[in-house]
């Protein structure tokens, strides 16, 4: 299958379109690394027409939630506008199949804890809203012109491949795991965003998910949509929450290296809790996570930051 992979050049994208191509599919990226802007209505056209595309996997979207607090427009712009940008064009170019990247952050502090894919969904941030405006957007584009998709919200990604060659290292780098192993490795003292939450232990959960088991869930969610899937929504993650303090003791144990943690004001638009029911996509696409146990997925990542100085696969 010819598939199109925007920010395939990013840490879930990449990993996912090497999924792909193992499988036998023509995978084609398209990354702003390779001044291809997803606001490039003319150039999006051209390449789905000249690849001819069959499917669209859309991973193209800024994601820290702190700076989409500081700059609501910069995630609207690119995340609502550059998706209908890409819809709106692969409407015209007869591409109807689409995977999407949402979020758990769609949810906002969640009424009830696993989060199944029907409750209420009150985003704490402009990147939460982002991605359920866009979500929406999809609903209507399958109702008037037949788009059909399948929305992915992701819990927390995390981890490597288990050669250590493709990771996580964004910059700036918000997410957790990735932090916390940097600064152990540089020996640095670890910012820890809030001790105060109404938790056990008073720090965030979150329900973290081995990229290799997110990229799986993709291409399933693909085949799923080939063999005639409607338009839907699906959680992926374990159903299992892990808080900071305990993923910093993970940490600690995998490496092997002690480090200070210095406890800093919570980050606006962090949620308390955020584990998933993730029920639907095992029972319909039989997706069963493989690698998402904690010390797997930091084992994982500090094989990669171990030996890998830049996050760089375009």
């Amino acid at each position: 299958m010819r598939i199109l992979v925007t920010g395939g050049c990013g840490y879930i994208g990449s990993i996912t379109a090497k999924e792909l191509v193992d499988q036998g599919n023509k995978v084609v990226i398209y990354d702003k690394k390779n001044n291809q802007e997803i606001q490039d209505i003319e150039l999006l056209e051209k390449t789905l027409k000249k690849e001819k595309i069959e499917a669209v996997m859309h991973f193209a979207a800024f994601i820290e939630m702190g700076e989409s607090m500081k700059n609501p427009f910069k995630y609207f712009d690119n995340n609502v506008v550059g998706s209908l940008n890409l819809f709106e064009t692969m409407r015209k170019t007869g591409v109807n199949k689409l995977i999407f990247s949402s979020t758990a952050g769609v949810y906002g502090n969640p009424v009830r804890v696993p989060i199944k894919e029907d409750d209420q969904k009150q985003p704490e941030n402009p990147y939460g809203e982002s991605k359920l405006m866009v979500e929406k957007l999809l609903k209507w584009y399958d109702k008037i012109y037949g788009l059909k998709s399948i929305s992915l919200r992701y819990f927390n990604a995390a981890g490597a491949t288990l050669d250590g060659k493709y990771g996580e290292n964004h910059k700036p780098e918000s997410h957790l795991i990735p932090n916390i192993i940097k600064a152990a490795i540089k020996g640095d003292k670890f910012k820890l965003f809030g001790d105060d939450y109404p938790t056990p232990d008073g720090t965030c959960i979150r329900d973290y998910i081995h990229v290799l088991d997110l990229a799986k869930a993709h291409i399933l969610a693909l085949k799923a949509l080939n063999d005639g899937h409607k338009t839907d929504v699906f959680n992926v993650g374990t159903g299992v929450g892990y808080s900071n303090k305990q993923v910093i003791e993970m940490v600690k144990l995998v490496t092997g290296i002690d480090f200070k943690v210095l406890i800093k004001e919570r980050r606006p638009g962090d949620a308390d809790e955020l584990v998933a029911d993730s029920n639907k996509i095992q029972n319909e696409f039989k997706w069963k996570p493989e690698y998402s146990d904690l010390k797997t997925i930091v084992k994982t990542a500090y094989k990669y930051h171990n030996k890998v100085g830049n996050f760089n696969n375009c």
